[in-house]
């Protein structure tokens, strides 16, 4: 006798099962941030491919709540996925992460609970947005002397308000831990006397203050590696030997894995020089590092600046990694960050540069003291840039100039997949020359007004030669080209 109900609750079984397998083989939106299959240039976040834009008022967000949900809503709102995370204390206000004790002095044993509620709170919030955080897990600006005298913030402070300082803590003392109660120099692109910097076993070894150091990145990571959304680098633009930023990847690195996460690291070196030694090594580097923080050349300008952004893509062409600029410089005062302008300029550059993140600075004491944070005229850009993105494949695209010709220095940069699309970014006005030889047909063309965020679309045109390509206006303008 046939059982036809069993036969058929088993058919049904299957079939919900095949799908239930099918639905877990096409839905991505769990899946974390990884580097781009495709193209390891770029980053991939929730299965698609992503180019991460962002502008904050704050390196060290997580530590300045008030009015921080709004702050990442408006950068969610005009089309910005990307900020930047010091874990960071030297600003007013923000708590440090170990317990201030009634007698005035830290004990490393215990936690302040409102720094890691603020840090949980940062990471929910961008988890929310679709925001990718990346974390520095050390800035040395908190653990040198107090950059208050530079005018940086005339209340922010450093080593002598740092819980690691053995005048400070119930831990230890100058005699366990070697380390100096009075720090009266700064960071520097060279190795220092400062032993905070060389805890790690390779260097001096100084288990006393290692142990607690370590305590500190356990608890980052016991709270971080929950999210899909993080990134994580080990310092900000240090000169500190190269062993501490590796031991600290290498503790991370097992940390995760022993937790089965997957995550992906990256260090920044002070030196501006990319034709360094160090940054070289630094790039080349992939026993301990995925990706590689390019932020100093954002010291360069013009030229220059796309130049070294493009040898450094070359150098990994056989074996790419995603290029980041947690920080675009552009500011008024400070002869170094050049001009706002040229901030812009550096913003649009890294990207036609083949970049995989671009960010602009926070803004600093006084306005654009450092860059444009998420100004509204970061916001603009960041919006245009989104616009852009959303029109243009540069997953699918390369840096491409050597299609440009009558193009004088610094004028305009192309990113191109040859035959499918083609891009100039114009950096000032401009007309240029595109060669479209080995494109026929007729091809859409439009322009983008960066200040305006508004396209404007041209009369077809076509190729099989060269194209004549002059901006509507001044101003920083780009053009795109599709098949018709």
């Amino acid at each position: 006798m046939k059982n036809y109900p069993v036969l058929l609750l088993a058919s049904l079984f299957l079939s919900f099962l095949s799908v239930s397998c099918e639905h877990a083989k096409t839905d991505k939106s769990s899946e974390p941030i990884r580097i781009y299959g495709e193209n390891p240039f770029y980053w991939e976040y929730k299965g698609e491919p992503v180019l991460l834009v962002g502008g904050s008022k704050e390196d060290n967000l997580f530590n300045h709540p008030d009015g921080l949900e709004n702050h990442l809503d408006i950068l969610k709102e005009n089309g910005g996925n990307y900020i930047r995370n010091t874990m960071s204390s030297r600003n007013p206000g923000n708590p440090w992460a170990f317990k201030k004790l009634d007698n005035g002095l830290y004990d490393l044993e215990q936690w302040d609970e409102e720094f890691w509620r603020r840090f949980k709170n940062l990471l929910d919030l961008c988890k929310e947005r679709d925001i990718i955080v990346q974390i520095e897990i050390w800035d040395p600006w908190d653990y040198f002397k107090t950059e208050a005298p530079l005018g940086y913030g005339p209340d922010n402070v450093g080593w002598e308000s740092c819980p690691y300082n053995p005048a400070l803590n119930i831990n230890y003392t100058t005699e366990e831990s070697q380390l100096a109660t009075e720090i009266d120099y700064y960071s520097t692109n060279k190795p220092t006397e400062h032993v905070f910097f060389h805890t790690v076993p390779v260097l001096k070894d100084i288990a006393v203050v290692r142990k607690y150091q370590e305590k500190f990145v356990e608890k980052i990571l016991s709270i971080s590696l929950d999210y899909p959304n993080v990134l994580y680098c080990m310092n900000n633009e240090i000169g500190e030997p190269a062993e501490w930023g590796e031991y600290w990847a290498q503790f991370i690195r097992k940390t995760a894995n022993e937790a089965g996460k997957e995550i992906f690291l990256a260090d920044m070196r002070r030196n501006s020089n990319f034709e360094s030694e160090e940054q070289v090594k630094l790039l080349n580097d992939r026993e301990n590092y995925d990706f590689f923080e390019i932020s100093q050349n954002n010291a360069n300008n013009d030229q220059r600046h796309y130049d070294l952004a493009l040898s450094i893509r070359e150098k990994v062409a056989d074996n790419p990694k995603p290029l980041n600029n947690v920080k675009i410089y552009g500011g008024n005062i400070g002869s170094w960050t050049t001009s706002v302008e040229e901030g812009t300029r550096r913003f649009w550059r890294s990207v036609f540069a083949g970049c995989a993140s671009v960010r602009f600075h926070r803004e600093g004491p006084s306005q654009h003291f450092f860059g444009i944070g998420l100004s509204e005229l970061a916001q603009v850009h960041i919006q245009s840039m989104r616009m852009f993105s959303d029109e243009f494949q540069v997953f699918k695209a390369e840096p491409a100039n050597q299609l440009l010709t009558d193009r004088e220095s610094n004028e305009a940069y192309c990113l191109a997949n040859p035959g499918k699309q083609y891009a100039v970014y114009f950096t000032g006005g401009g007309e240029i020359s595109l060669d479209l030889s080995d494109a026929p047909g007729s091809w859409d063309l439009k322009w983008l007004n960066i200040r305006a965020n508004r396209w404007l679309d041209g009369a077809p045109v076509n190729g099989g030669g060269f194209l004549p390509l002059k901006t509507p206006g001044s101003g920083q303008w780009v053009v795109l080209l599709k098949p018709n």
